[in-house]
């Protein structure tokens, strides 16, 4: 049987929780993945996978984009799981994948108020705690991150953010871009293009961020896949916990999980176990 929290090394994890402790909150910044991370991967039982598929599910568009956004789905998701195919080839893939998506959306005539209402669905929900999570870090001055590979751009998650009135000034959102025209209607999208695979590649350094948080070398990353480890390595970083939220295929992923992150979470799980972590080092 799963663990609730399974904790890789502990003598390594009190290690770093001390050490981040020592460093006081001035030197802490948190880096953190937003679809299934920060939100959860089941309501009311039901998959959910992101803030796109609320969009491609709920019929926001035309006619024939869940058609098509699910063809896309089935062809390239495959090739993101499959561990006999090259990092360099599933990126490569992965590239082309969500660069087709986003034509699909612009051809399918995305525009804001599009997002403005799916980011209302009752089908998207912040894992409980979160809110706690994002209030706590807000208070204690704590820079965070949100680096996401988001179909619907960075404008979702802070609008979503913004209507549960949690869109603070220390959180800082690093995405996908959509060009928008006067009318609000997507006419393209900035690069470069950020996928599942590339966090690590992300230019975080020509983000404003990035000066900020040259001081604050020591890191909390959250994340719900393997790749999201590689988050961190756009910073300057010193000591970094690194949690897991493994929402899906326990039994199979979870080795993978074990050795990637320093404590992993089986299950839909709230926050919890991150909100303890946190009081007891900043």
């Amino acid at each position: 049987m799963v663990e609730d929290i399974i904790i890789r090394d502990k003598k390594d994890l009190e290690q770093k929780k001390q050490k981040i402790a020592e460093g006081g909150r001035d030197k802490l910044h948190v880096v953190s993945d937003f679809d299934r991370t920060l939100t959860k991967a089941y309501v009311d039982g039901k998959k959910i996978p992101s803030l796109i598929s609320i969009l491609r599910d709920e019929n926001y568009l035309t006619a024939d984009y869940p058609g098509k956004a699910h063809a896309l789905f089935n062809r390239y998701h495959p090739i993101e799981i499959d561990p006999e195919i090259s990092m360099s080839e599933k990126k490569k893939m992965m590239h082309e994948w969500w660069t087709c998506h986003f034509r699909l959306l612009i051809e399918s005539g995305l525009n804001k108020k599009d997002i403005e209402q799916a980011i209302r669905s009752t089908n998207i929900q912040l894992r409980e705690g979160a809110d706690d999570f994002l209030k706590f870090l807000n208070r204690k001055n704590i820079p965070l991150v949100i680096l996401s590979s988001n179909g619907l751009g960075g404008d979702s998650i802070r609008m979503y953010l913004k209507n549960h009135d949690l869109l603070f000034g220390n959180i800082h959102v690093i995405s996908n871009s959509f060009k928008w025209d006067k009318d609000g209607r997507a006419i393209g999208i900035e690069e470069p293009i950020i996928h599942s695979l590339n966090k690590s590649e992300a230019s975080v350094k020509n983000y404003p961020v990035f000066k900020m948080l040259e001081d604050r070398k020591n890191v909390i990353l959250l994340g719900d896949g393997v790749g999201d480890t590689q988050m961190v390595q756009g910073f300057r970083a010193g000591n970094v916990i690194k949690i897991g939220f493994l929402n899906y295929d326990i039994e199979e992923n979870l080795n993978r999980f074990k050795e990637a992150f320093d404590v992993v979470l089986p299950g839909d799980q709230s926050f919890d176990f991150v909100n303890g972590l946190l009081g007891g080092i900043a």
